[in-house]
């Protein structure tokens, strides 16, 4: 079976990793173009990228798979499959043809729940403690193809959107050879998404990184959580940004004034900021220009910080 791997981030690069093992013949690797980072914008190469070109796997960074003379090099790799984990191009149906098994799409979710673009985020904010893995026959629409297989497992109170990730990436790797091996071999019958109960997930932007200390301290964990490790959870400080890495919600409150920080004498605790409600127990932050530390390590540092009101977005 030769196999077209199309994916971007880290997410993707066990699930590639995995295949190989297996002695799946991967005839081409298709990522999105380096992106400019750091001070000097110099341009990086995505992790996919970066895994393929250790392999000695062909790479192909289209900007879109809409030209033809595009569509026509893809079909020249000849592939029996086209295997696409966060790629982030939508598939033209030119492509989508191009396969005789199709193209299989790995998506970190439980479809049809949080299809789009951040399933994973999203089950976080949503408070989910229950996600999984979808391989799903593509189709013209946005993750809406009938389901080959899915896996699910239980979110950790501590994890983020990058340790679930991980997870997920795992246990894709683990569920995608045997699924193909059964699929080449007639074994699955594709079974239609339930459009009844279909729910979206919209891109994350930078500005919802920011606090609003107005809403309640289970709600602020979640984005906390959901939004590590980007955009970040972040507040302000002496008119720098303080992100909040890691926290924990405490049902007390008071009569504080919303946003307002103060001691807590818990294990790890540095500090505690009133919400809208409940306390969000703060363990972990770090300052713009300063190296991530505790909490407490923090709060001994910045003397006036025990009673400020941190601003709401």
């Amino acid at each position: 079976m030769r196999i077209l791997f199309m994916g971007t981030p880290e997410f993707a690069v066990t699930p590639l990793e995995h295949l190989m093992l297996n002695q799946f013949q991967v005839v081409a690797v298709y990522t999105q173009p380096d992106k400019p980072a750091g001070r000097g914008r110099s341009l990086v190469p995505q992790p996919m990228k970066k895994a393929a070109l250790i392999r000695k796997l062909p790479v192909v960074q289209p900007t879109s798979l809409k030209e033809a003379e595009v569509v026509a090099e893809l079909a020249g790799f000849h592939p029996d499959v086209i295997v696409v984990a966060a790629f982030g191009q939508i598939l033209p149906q030119s492509v989508l043809d191009i396969p005789r098994y199709g193209c299989i799409n790995v998506h970190p979710s439980l479809l049809p729940r949080f299809r789009g673009a951040s399933p994973v985020a999203a089950v976080i904010l949503a408070g989910d403690e229950l996600t999984g893995v979808s391989l799903m026959l593509m189709d013209s629409g946005l993750d809406t193809g009938p389901i080959l297989a899915q896996e699910q497992v239980s979110i950790s109170p501590q994890d983020t959107t990058g340790s679930l990730t991980a997870k997920l990436s795992k246990i894709a790797a683990q569920l995608l050879p045997e699924v193909l091996r059964r699929w080449a071999g007639g074994e699955i019958t594709p079974q239609p998404q339930n459009e009844a109960e279909a729910t979206y997930s919209a891109p994350i932007t930078k500005e919802e990184g920011e606090i609003n200390w107005h809403l309640s301290a289970v709600e602020i964990w979640r984005r906390v959580r959901a939004f590590q490790p980007w955009p970040g959870s972040y507040t302000r400080w002496g008119g720098k940004r303080l992100e909040i890495i890691e926290a924990v919600p405490l049902p007390e409150g008071g009569s504080l004034a919303v946003g307002q920080v103060v001691a807590l004498n818990r294990e790890r605790a540095g500090f505690g900021v009133n919400t809208g409600d409940g306390i969000l127990s703060v363990l972990k932050v770090q300052l713009e220009g300063k190296q991530a530390m505790s909490a407490a390590e923090f709060v001994r540092g910045q003397r006036q910080f025990i009673g400020a009101v941190l601003p709401s977005s």
